[in-house]
């Protein structure tokens, strides 16, 4: 039973899963703050509150509706997803284009111990 749960947790999947976890998390942390330190302020300079959820609220027969707390997620939205495409989809857009054309990009340089290792590989090839 335990040897099976090791299997599933070491899977590819469920590792890269927990990574993308992670890291969504950080990167919710910097789109938060870019909007709490340039977007919010913007706003607060245009309509004088300091975001768009004072905005647009009313009142009727004591139901309270804010179109201001909409407009603020949705920017909210639209930074994230912004910030993802041109951040993450952009560039691995990019790095698959160049490889479909041929294009991969460039290999590290072999190390010493490395060109040693292929040298002598493609002499025993050559005594065969």
């Amino acid at each position: 039973m335990l040897k099976g749960f090791k299997e599933f947790i070491m899977r590819g999947n469920v590792v890269d899963l927990a990574v993308a976890v992670v890291i969504g998390a950080a990167f919710g942390r910097i789109v938060t703050a870019l909007v709490n330190g340039l977007i919010n302020p913007l706003v607060a300079a245009i309509f004088g509150k300091p975001d768009l959820t004072g905005v647009g609220n009313f009142t009727i027969n004591g139901a309270e509706f804010s179109i201001g707390l909409i407009l603020q997620e949705l920017i909210n939205f639209l930074f994230v997803a912004a910030a993802i495409y041109f951040i993450i989809v952009m560039p691995l857009n990019k790095l698959n284009e160049r490889r479909r054309r041929g294009e991969e990009p460039e290999a590290d340089t072999l190390t010493t111990d490395q060109e040693l290792l292929t040298e002598i590989r493609d002499a025993l090839r050559a005594r065969s």
